[in-house]
């Protein structure tokens, strides 16, 4: 009996333009591994060619963003007289490229009907009525291309996309950088920003792209490499502090007209020490997923799109994003991040989104990172520090420093080098002894590998509750220094420890904090969506709230003297975990142990 299915499947204005549905017969996968892409599982490089007259898919509209639209539905209705549980659906962007270019990928495969992997996949059963069992594995075939769709586009797929704002090197600065699909040789970028109601602004913008010989390695440089387009990014300067702006994107075309993108609006920067309502959200490893289910075998980031949706809901209480490292989990398949700035836009598009480097971004073999693994797929922190603008001295270098109002930020990068002697403790020092803490009572360092305490069961089993090396070389600065909070990502659950010095808790108190600051406290907050990481199950005497579930947290700074801290689901966006912090300016100057300014005995 003939099977007939209709899917819906979503997509995502990127560049290059055209896209291509195949139903492909039998997916060749070993079980996917929780720290591996999903798409790495597909052996699209032994395709062949066993296309059926009985069998056709079709996609629909042809056309997509007819009224300015990013991001559209699509009708995929596919026809098959003889299923199998192994059919899926690939979408391919490109499709309109020469596979006679493509070489084997060894001696004894034959060159491919396809030379890139696809940007998403869905396995036919989930088309039908919601059958998502046994998809954590496939079997080991050789896939067969059966049918392939008509091609689809955008209307205009050169479209400026996806604002990403970040904090500028000045507290009154903020950047925008987004993506499109044209060169300078064919638009001037700009955004028009100012008051609304008022005369608009035009600022020039910078562009940046990304070619395939600037991946380190595969399959970021093979079979994972997709154009990303061109990135622009402008800076928007002498800006009134906590005023809100409009702004949107546009290009100026060579015979004289503008393509502009929809408006957007975003809130300034307080003057730093401003007293007034300031609210932070800090969370790791989120990635993304898909809102029509595909790519989903392994359920890489089950949480992500929940961590996502709830920080959306509660926009208008938020200032500030900070996502400590392991941002989309593209592993080197370039489309991907096409994916994640989309689904981050609506967030990054109204507030500052600060990022950290991690080891998905930047980690690959002799490539300069200090780990010599080859976590990011062959990226090697190139598409990250293109993709997002942070204040740093050299992005390839993922350490800066940016204030918000009574805030002081020290984000560091674990994938590089941190301990004593080198470039970057230079800098965490430096940084960490520029805050003035009258002004900026609350500094805040963070990173995203766990350089402080977590007692999460890998660590456990090396005996260091930490990343090795992490805190020998740190502790004296955040003591010395006085950091009040250390937040870190790349253990995926989330833990709080107690003010702690050399592994002592230096306060018996857990949901209130007063006086001096004598240690600090360090929280794990790496479970922004990615699979879970399992505890230890001996619970150390420093650790005060260990859950293992998605969730980020939420700093609220009332006033130079009250800080109220939140950790928040992202199944519910309720508080599960929570302390305040009151004290006063002779509070952070009084002296601690390790931490005492010299004295004198003369008058």
């Amino acid at each position: 009996m003939e099977e007939s299915s209709r899917n819906y499947l979503k997509f995502f204005r990127v560049v290059p333009l055209l896209w291509l549905t195949s139903l492909i017969s039998s997916a060749l996968a070993n079980v996917v591994g929780f720290s591996e892409q999903p798409l790495s599982k597909i052996a699209i490089h032994k395709t062949t060619r066993a296309l059926r007259e009985s069998v056709s898919i079709r996609a629909s509209p042809v056309v997509l963003g007819l009224q300015g639209e990013d991001t559209e539905w699509v009708t995929v209705n596919l026809v098959n007289p003889d299923p199998s549980e192994d059919d899926w659906v690939a979408v391919f962007s490109p499709a309109n490229f020469n596979p006679s270019t493509c070489p084997p990928v060894n001696d004894e495969d034959p060159v491919s009907i396809y030379m890139f992997k696809p940007n998403k996949v869905q396995v036919c059963e989930f088309l039908q009525i919601n059958l998502l069992k046994n998809w954590q594995s496939f079997f080991e075939v050789p896939p067969k291309l059966v049918a392939v769709s008509n091609f689809i586009l955008f209307a205009n797929p050169n479209a400026p996309l996806y604002p990403r704002l970040a904090q500028g090197k000045s507290w009154n600065e903020m950047t925008v950088t987004w993506t499109s699909g044209y060169n300078i040789n064919e638009a001037v970028p700009f955004i028009e920003w100012g008051l609304k109601g008022q005369i608009q602004t035009q600022s020039p913008a910078g562009t940046l792209t990304i070619d395939q010989n600037s991946m380190c390695g595969s399959p970021a440089r093979t079979v994972g490499w997709r154009d990303p387009g061109f990135i622009h990014t402008s800076f928007l300067i002498n800006l009134w502090p906590n005023t809100v702006y409009i702004y949107r994107m546009g290009h100026l075309l060579s015979n004289g007209s503008y393509i502009w993108s929809k408006s957007y609006s975003f809130k300034s920067s307080p003057y730093p020490g401003q007293d007034s309502l300031q609210r932070v959200i800090i969370f790791g490893d989120m990635g993304k997923a898909e809102r029509d289910g595909s790519n989903e075998y392994s359920d890489y980031q089950p949480g992500s799109l929940n961590t996502t949706d709830q920080l959306i809901k509660d926009l208008e209480n938020i200032d500030i994003v900070f996502h400590i490292g392991d941002l989309s989990y593209a592993n080197g398949y370039i489309s991907q991040w096409d994916q994640f700035t989309s689904q981050v836009e609506p967030i990054a598009s109204t507030v500052p989104y600060m990022v950290a480097s991690g080891n998905h971004e930047r980690d690959w073999p002799n490539s300069g990172s200090f780990y010599e693994n080859t976590d990011s797929g062959g990226e090697c922190g190139v598409v990250a520090e293109t993709m997002f603008y942070v204040p740093a001295e050299n992005r390839a270098k993922f350490w800066y420093s940016t204030d918000y109002g009574m805030f002081h930020f020290c984000i560091a990068d674990s994938e590089h080098d941190w301990r004593e002697g080198t470039e970057q403790y230079k800098f965490i020092e430096h940084c960490l002894a520029s805050a003035d803490r009258r002004k900026q009572p609350w500094l805040i360092f963070a990173s995203h590998r766990v350089l402080g305490y977590s007692s999460n069961e890998w660590y456990a089993l090396e005996g260091s509750f930490e990343e090795p090396m992490g805190r020998e070389s740190l502790q004296k600065l955040w003591q010395k220094y006085r950091v009040d909070i250390a937040f870190y990502g790349h253990v995926h659950n989330y833990e709080r420890i107690c003010p702690i010095y050399q592994n002592q808790c230096v306060n018996s108190e857990k949901s209130h904090y007063s006086g001096t600051v004598n240690g600090t406290i360090h929280v794990v907050v790496g479970g922004g969506g990615c699979h879970l990481s399992e505890f230890t199950t001996a619970i150390p005497n420093w650790s005060i709230y260990r859950d293992y579930d998605f969730g980020f947290v939420k700093l609220t700074a009332f006033n130079h003297s009250s800080l109220l801290f939140e950790y928040k689901k992202s199944r519910d966006g309720k508080v599960y975990d929570s302390f305040t912090i009151s004290r006063e300016y002779k509070d952070v100057l009084a002296c601690v142990h390790d931490s005492c300014e010299p004295t004198t005995l003369a008058s």
